[in-house]
């Protein structure tokens, strides 16, 4: 099975996500002993036969749903992922610009819609997001887990463009200054650079 979520591509608030499941995983569930609750389809598959849901229905993220399928289908999808590629390794070669680390070891795994960014020894992720929110309006993901405190993450997905991408940039080498992060300038520049060859070249730049 494969669950997604809207706030991911599909540029809606969280609140709803979706299960794609198979026959084999069905009729897993069906001999399953473990209690569940979101993974137990039953009422919803019965329900969808008349065309309803089971519970109360998320009306205005439905909605929402439709005109994002919309856009991702005039845009095309080839497009769609081309263009998060394309704002993925600009926002690598920005990190790579100023001499910080992706939390990423193998770049076969890197993510097309988020990039972690490690902070030096010494330095705090979530000093550096309340400073960039406060100081120019802008909010970094959050780190988690055994790297809590040690990284920021910019994200590159959704309904985002050159511009914004370049703006994100831009308020983090703005923010690493204000911070007193030891790193070097020109992050921003090596992103823009990259994003102007893609345009050119499109083949060319996806293969650099």
């Amino acid at each position: 099975m494969t669950v997604g979520g809207a706030q991911k591509g599909l540029m809606l608030p969280p609140g709803m996500s979706f299960n794609a499941i198979s026959n084999k995983a069905l009729a897993a569930s069906k001999n399953a002993k473990l209690p569940k609750s979101f993974f137990s389809w039953d009422d919803m598959i019965a329900a969808n036969k008349m065309n309803y849901f089971p519970y109360t229905p998320a009306t205005n993220m439905l909605h929402g749903l439709v005109t994002a399928v919309d856009m991702l289908h005039e845009e095309g999808l080839e497009n769609v992922f081309a263009r998060h590629d394309r704002f993925a390794e600009a926002t690598r070669r920005a990190v790579r610009a100023w001499g910080l680390e992706i939390l990423c070891r193998d770049p076969a795994y890197y993510s097309p819609t988020i990039t972690a960014v490690l902070m030096p020894e010494g330095h705090d992720a979530d000093a550096l997001r309340t400073l960039a929110l406060s100081t120019f309006d802008i909010s970094y993901g959050m780190s988690f887990g055994k790297f809590a405190g040690k990284f920021f993450r910019i994200g590159h997905l959704g309904d985002t463009n050159d511009l914004t991408i370049v703006g994100a940039l831009a308020a983090a080498e703005m923010s690493l200054a204000l911070a007193g992060v030891p790193f070097r300038k020109g992050g921003v520049q090596a992103a823009m650079d990259y994003i102007v060859s893609a345009h050119k070249q499109p083949e060319r730049a996806a293969a650099e």
